[in-house]
């Protein structure tokens, strides 16, 4: 299992030459939040492209890089064609509310996990109630619904069965070492 943003801010390089590519700056989904690719800066300053590594393209991430096979494997694409993402996408899911059926918040995402291996579909919510209250009773997981049509990721908030208040659990303190060999 990983965590999304242990991603955010590493170099990509390309395995067999050590080419430097650019730097991951977010994840891109698609309508099922699943992962199609890492995001990389934007081709310029003020442009409407952004450079992406479809998630297929990647071989492995560790603990400082991501590697790629090739170069030609990072793509331009238009940034309106980045729908959803997890920090910089028409739809974000980075601080997106997350209320059961009954209408209860049970917090904001923070980060979400995924298992690279097993269809890169978000198992797991990391979700806070603010600086304050993450201070004092820490932040809580969540682990996704196996039935993905039991949770509505929306624009505006992600809609979970009522069951998910009690299962949430508190977040285990973080490790530098839980992004090594994620891929």
């Amino acid at each position: 299992m990983i965590k999304l943003q242990q991603l955010i801010g590493l170099p990509v390089f390309v395995m067999k030459n050590g080419k430097r590519m650019g730097k991951v700056k977010d994840a891109w989904f698609d309508e099922r939040w699943r992962l199609v690719g890492l995001i990389m800066e934007r081709s310029g300053l003020m442009s409407r492209h952004a450079k992406v590594v479809p998630w297929n393209a990647v071989m492995t991430c560790g603990e400082d890089a991501v590697f790629i096979a090739e170069a030609d494997a990072v793509q331009v694409v238009r940034a309106s064609d980045i729908l959803r993402s997890f920090l910089t996408g028409v739809v974000r899911i980075k601080d997106m509310p997350v209320v059961t059926v009954q209408g209860v918040q049970l917090g904001r995402v923070s980060d979400v996990y995924f298992y690279p291996h097993q269809g890169t579909q978000i198992i797991g919510y990391e979700l806070t109630d603010g600086f304050v209250s993450d201070l004092m009773e820490g932040r809580r997981w969540l682990r996704a619904p196996e039935d993905p049509d039991a949770v509505l990721l929306g624009e505006d908030a992600i809609i979970v069965p009522a069951v998910s208040e009690a299962e949430l659990e508190p977040v285990a303190a973080s490790n530098s070492n839980d992004r090594r060999n994620v891929r």
